[in-house]
This record gives C-alpha cells, sequence and structure tokens, in this order.
C-alpha cells in the first residue's frame, strides 16, 4: 500500500472535519450577534409578536411647500412601514432606530409634520391589528440598516432584547418631472 492511496481513504474523512469545523466557527460567531441578521427591505421581518416590513424609502430635502418649509439638520428619510401584531395581547411598537456603516445611529423623529400617514411615536396595537403609515429620520443620505425590536416589556420578562435589522439601500430616485406649459 502506498502513501498516496491511504491519503485517498482519509480525504472524506477529512473534509467531514473541516465542513463541521467551519459550522462550529459560524455558529460560534453568530451566537455573538444574539441572532440578529440583515433581512431585506420588502420581507417580513417578526421580532417577537411583531412583524414589520419596510415597503418603501425616500429622501427629502424638505417637508411641506411653501413660504416656510420644514428643513432637515441633515437630510430627511421617510419610511413606509407596515407592523402588524400577531400575537395573543395588546403590544407596543418601539422607536425605530437607523444605523449606518460606522455605527453611527439616528433616532426616530418624534415630530411628523409635513409627513403624510405619519405613525405617531407612541404606538399600541390589538392582537391582529395592523399599522402602515411612514416614520421620519433625519439623517445624512447613504445606506442604513434600520434596527426593529421587540416590546421593551417582553423584552425584559425573557432577560434579553430581541431585535433585527432591515437594510436600506441608497435610492437616488429623480423627483417627478412635470411637464412644460
Amino acid at each position: 500500500m502506498t502513501m498516496h492511496s491511504v491519503d485517498r481513504r482519509f480525504l472524506p474523512l477529512l473534509a467531514a472535519v473541516a465542513v463541521l469545523g467551519m459550522g462550529l466557527i459560524a455558529g460560534c460567531s453568530k451566537s455573538k450577534r444574539a441572532g440578529v441578521s440583515l433581512r431585506h427591505m420588502g420581507e417580513r421581518v417578526q421580532v417577537g409578536p411583531l412583524i414589520y416590513t419596510v415597503l418603501d424609502a425616500e429622501w427629502m430635502q424638505q417637508l411641506g411647500p411653501g413660504e416656510k418649509p420644514r428643513l432637515p439638520q441633515k437630510r430627511f428619510l421617510i419610511l413606509k412601514v407596515n407592523v402588524t401584531n400577531s400575537g395573543g395581547m395588546d403590544s407596543t411598537v418601539p422607536a425605530l432606530t437607523l444605523e449606518g456603516a460606522n455605527g453611527e445611529t439616528f433616532a426616530e423623529q418624534t415630530d411628523g409634520e409635513g409627513v403624510t400617514d405619519w405613525l405617531p411615536i407612541l404606538r399600541r396595537l390589538s392582537p391582529a391589528e395592523t399599522l402602515e403609515g411612514h416614520v421620519l429620520f433625519d439623517a445624512p443620505q447613504g445606506a442604513y440598516r434600520l434596527r426593529v425590536r421587540e416590546e421593551a416589556d417582553l423584552a425584559q420578562e425573557e432577560g434579553q432584547e430581541r431585535s433585527e435589522l432591515i437594510g436600506i439601500p441608497l435610492n437616488l430616485r429623480a423627483p417627478p418631472v412635470l411637464p412644460a406649459r
């Protein structure tokens, strides 16, 4: 028996050990992130009893027409979201947070003046109830991740906060062009 034939017999075993090792490494890195994964706009993302869907994202330089529009410090980002309570009890929808690639965070704005179908910051849903509307952020224009969380009371009962991230890509669509008169 040559050394070359011995190596061939152990190849399946070595491959299995390598795959198992990679699986363990991937499993350990996932547990450090507490199960948070990056999801995409349009996907249903469940955190506890709440199911979030980000339907649209639009950047604005101002809110409202006229002589006194509302101006941002950076840029306004308006997200159209849908939130459903799939649980059996009333649930509070926590405020949303934008996270940049550099770790900078931006809180949801508490004033929705100038935003059509604005979802107020205090949101409570009955079982099987769905809210759909817009939330507002003031942030530099760019790609972000939206952190959606479980209701704080439920997270405290279970000893940890559960959250997920939804990717918000940079979309530079041009405003509609009005026909010349």
